[in-house]
């Protein structure tokens, strides 16, 4: 299989981007956690519970902006809201349960 290059602008180089989409320490996991269901946005501190609730929303909100989660949110008191992965969401999940199998395999050729 051919592989292109880094091109002579990286901005087009399709490696870059999906790494700018999924350079955080949080987004890849966010992702994870919504392979299967959907979340509710305390449900996330429960499942990552290092996460400070300031960085699951700024996270949160970056991925909404890639178009790859949907936030719903009810009306109700207090306020729910629901995290979700649309089909743009879907299609990334073969590439984080990639980066599982590889961290998998890496971590058990480190252990001492």
């Amino acid at each position: 299989m051919k592989r292109p290059g880094i091109y002579n602008n990286p901005e087009n180089c399709p490696v870059l981007h999906t790494a700018h989409i999924l350079g955080s320490k949080w987004k890849p996991v966010i992702l994870y956690c919504l392979a299967n269901a959907t979340v509710r946005f305390g449900k996330f501190t429960v499942l990552i519970p290092t996460i400070s609730r300031k960085v699951l929303s700024e996270q949160l909100k970056e991925l909404e902006s890639y178009g790859l989660i949907a936030r719903k949110t009810y009306n109700e008191k207090p306020p729910r809201v629901e995290y979700s992965l649309t089909e743009k969401g879907l299609s990334i999940i073969p590439v984080i349960d990639a980066m599982c199998a590889w961290g998998r395999s890496e971590l058990r050729d480190t252990e001492v």
